[in-house]
């Protein structure tokens, strides 16, 4: 099975930027709107898009649903939105305005029974985050650490039967970048779930390396793309090609 790579389209204040180091008061801010970033990496080959609502992840809620609404509308591949969702009534809003999946994060924290209930009601499409700083789930925009570890919580979610994780290493802007493939390989290979791995893929080496990692099921790439530090038509190449035998050592 080939490994997807899903261009990351971050959205504050109606504007596309991407953060530096999880950090909602540093971006970097780029002068493209969010429907022609979505039309230029179509155009590139994506085969699925990942948004996400930066207001919504500091303070749940819609906040960009209009520019969100514009990429579903128009994109032609499916949209797989994050960002805010923190209740039913915001999840079925998403649901009924096309989001293919829904990503949870904060929630999965502090509302498990809402994850349970949104994996009852739209089998196959939730999608939740695991988000990572000294070893420790954070929640709450990445401000709020708690006591999970990634693992603990992952398994924890695979009984309540979400599609996948998402899992991002916040300290691999900073930390050694060897450490962050580690983890992401520990993760997944304890998990029946599939891994998306976020935040580690830099450069075309980055990609080809998850390729060649069990279970790896997608990589989310954002401002290494916007940066063309990676270009997505050799990153997709990369992404849909065999495995090495490195995989199965």
């Amino acid at each position: 099975m080939s490994m997807v790579i899903y261009p990351k389209i971050e959205l504050q204040d109606g504007k596309v930027v991407q953060l530096r180091g999880g950090k909602l008061d540093d971006p970097v801010l780029y002068d493209i709107s969010a429907k022609d970033a979505a039309d230029r990496f179509v155009a590139d080959g994506a085969e699925y898009l990942h948004v996400v609502d930066l207001d919504g992840v500091a303070q749940g809620g819609k906040h960009n649903a209009d520019e969100i609404c514009e990429i579903i509308d128009n994109a032609g591949v499916p949209v797989q939105v994050a960002g805010g969702i923190r209740t039913m009534s915001t999840l079925n809003w998403w649901m009924d305005h096309g989001a293919s999946r829904a990503v949870l994060g904060t929630a999965v924290v502090n509302d498990p029974l809402f994850v349970s209930e949104a994996c009852k009601y739209y089998p196959g499409k939730i999608v939740v985050s695991i988000d990572v700083r000294a070893g420790l789930v954070v929640v709450d925009g990445w401000t709020r650490p708690t006591a999970y570890t990634p693992l603990e919580l992952a398994k924890s979610l695979e009984k309540a039967g979400v599609a996948a994780v998402i899992y991002t290493d916040i300290d691999s802007a900073h930390e050694l970048h060897e450490a962050s493939f580690a983890m992401t390989t520990q993760l997944a290979a304890k998990l029946d779930i599939p891994v998306i791995s976020s935040g580690v893929a830099r450069t075309l080496d980055d990609i080809s390396t998850l390729r060649n990692l069990p279970n790896i099921s997608g990589v989310i790439v954002g401002r290494a793309l916007f940066d063309k530090e990676i270009e997505l038509v050799e990153a997709i190449e990369i992404a849909k090609s065999k495995p090495t035998m490195a995989e199965f050592i």
